[in-house]
């Protein structure tokens, strides 16, 4: 291993929080070994556009649309899956593009999320106590002991997932899916007596005006029309994978972890002395980090000085996930800290991990109107400090699961039982999550922005 890179032995003596802990040491070091040996699944190069872009969205010339599941699974690793969340994410940008007139960069939050910290080591059922289950790539999710085991064989399994994942991402955005033109397909099995599908439709057919006279005028937009940038990411949380996964590039000697374009570091695991932060301030891939409503402007101001040192545009994305009541009161003081520094952070917003709470019926969910408000609250801060609000961060899927309650479809409590298929967090089901992509437009419209972008970049 290069000495770019740290050592794997001195990461694991900073004790990373929220690790698996395997009982068999040897049989980690060999699946680690084959990690090691396997063929990128992203590209430096890649890495590096969408850091540029970042960089455009952090100066106010774009915005970032980052979503997809909780936790992704092995079992969801389908066609019908992945092009169902690929959809969403395609229709929620061309609404963000179309109303609010920026770029939007598409960022998956997959290929690569199959790990999830937890609150509780251990979880209870019955006065049964078990490994609580910490996403597929560590543990099954049925409650029995062998399941509940942390297997570091299904470390493989993530990366083999996570290649079949990309390859059919890569085949829908390039070869036709992805069009413009399609956009009505994307929509056609929506709920229709839904008002957000309504409004969906009407712009489509604006966006159908639009592509038609430029075909009369003799404008083709090629490639751009046809086919979209996107890309993968991921929360960086199994320090033995990332690190298995961190290559030096051929190009220009530098580290790149080549297993998600985009990493971030969770709440949970920011300690400025942790393992975490200290693998990857050494990596060149765009990185980014999440703070919640406890975070002081001092430490995130450190943060920024240890994975973005030398102020570099789109290095460095700070994702807040205060929770609805919080945001205006915590996030204000930190944007204003970072600010002064002269560094331009993206800013970036996640309105799910705040706003969680217990149904009355035992479900785990989420007020869709919670998510909204801290969407608002956020661009308000940014509205008020003159500053960019450059993305938000959703868990959403491509189905029409009931796991989040409220929208323009009303999800009750009671109706949570009906398709709750989560194993992890409840997240917004497609109606919501094109509702949440019309607001998030009209917040963009009503700021002011640099206009020396070309959309067709994007």
């Amino acid at each position: 291993m290069s000495d770019l890179i740290p050592a794997l032995a001195d990461l694991r003596a900073l004790q990373p929080a929220q690790q698996p802990q395997y009982e068999d040491a040897q049989a980690v070091e060999t699946v680690l070994a084959q990690l090691r040996r396997l063929p990128p699944l992203v590209f430096a190069g890649e890495c590096d556009d969408l850091k540029s872009r970042i960089a455009a969205a952090a100066a106010g010339r774009a915005f970032i649309l980052q979503g997809g599941d909780c936790a992704e699974t092995f079992d969801a690793v389908t066609a019908s899956s992945i092009r169902g969340r690929l959809r969403v994410l395609l229709s929620m940008s061309v609404v963000m593009t179309y109303a609010a007139e920026v770029p939007v960069i598409k960022i998956g939050r997959m290929a690569g999320q199959f790990a999830k910290p937890r609150s509780q080591d251990i979880e209870v059922r019955h006065q049964v106590g078990l490994p609580a289950y910490r996403g597929d790539a560590i543990n099954g999710f049925e409650f029995t002991a062998e399941a509940r085991r942390h297997d570091p064989a299904r470390l493989l399994r993530v990366y083999n997932a996570s290649a079949a994942t990309l390859n059919l991402v890569r085949a829908f955005t390039k070869g036709g899916f992805a069009d413009l033109r399609s956009m009505h397909s994307w929509n056609a099995d929506f709920v229709r007596e839904a008002h957000v599908s309504a409004r969906y439709e009407q712009l489509t057919r604006e966006i159908d005006r639009a592509l038609a006279f430029m075909v009369a005028i003799g404008v083709d937009g090629g490639e751009a029309f046809r086919t979209v940038d996107f890309y993968a990411s991921h929360e960086a949380l199994i320090i033995d994978y990332e690190h298995a996964l961190t290559r030096i590039d051929s190009r220009t000697g530098a580290p790149y972890n080549v297993g998600g374009h985009l990493l971030w570091i969770g709440e949970r695991t920011r300690q400025l002395d942790g393992a975490h932060v200290e693998l990857l301030r050494h990596l060149r891939n765009p990185v980014a980090v999440k703070i919640g409503p406890t975070a002081r402007p001092d430490q995130v101001l450190a943060l920024a000085d240890a994975l973005d040192p030398d102020h570099e545009p789109g290095r460095l994305t700070i994702i807040s996930r205060m929770g609805a009541a919080q945001i205006g009161r915590a996030l204000k003081p930190i944007v204003t800290a970072v600010e002064a520094t002269g560094r331009k952070v993206c800013w970036s917003c996640d309105p799910m991990h705040g706003n969680t709470f217990e149904s009355a019926t035992g479900y785990k969910t989420r007020s869709f109107e919670d998510v909204t408000a801290e969407l608002d609250g956020f661009f308000d801060v940014h509205a008020e400090l003159g500053t960019w609000p450059g993305g938000v961060h959703i868990e959403l899927t491509g189905d029409d699961v009931t796991e989040c309650v409220g929208g323009v479809v009303d999800v009750s409590e009671a109706d949570l039982a009906h398709r709750y298929e989560t194993l992890c967090d409840p997240r917004l089901n497609r109606q919501q999550s094109l509702e949440l992509a019309f607001r998030v437009a009209e917040r963009l419209g009503q700021l002011d922005r640099a206009t020396d972008f070309t959309p067709l970049d994007f």
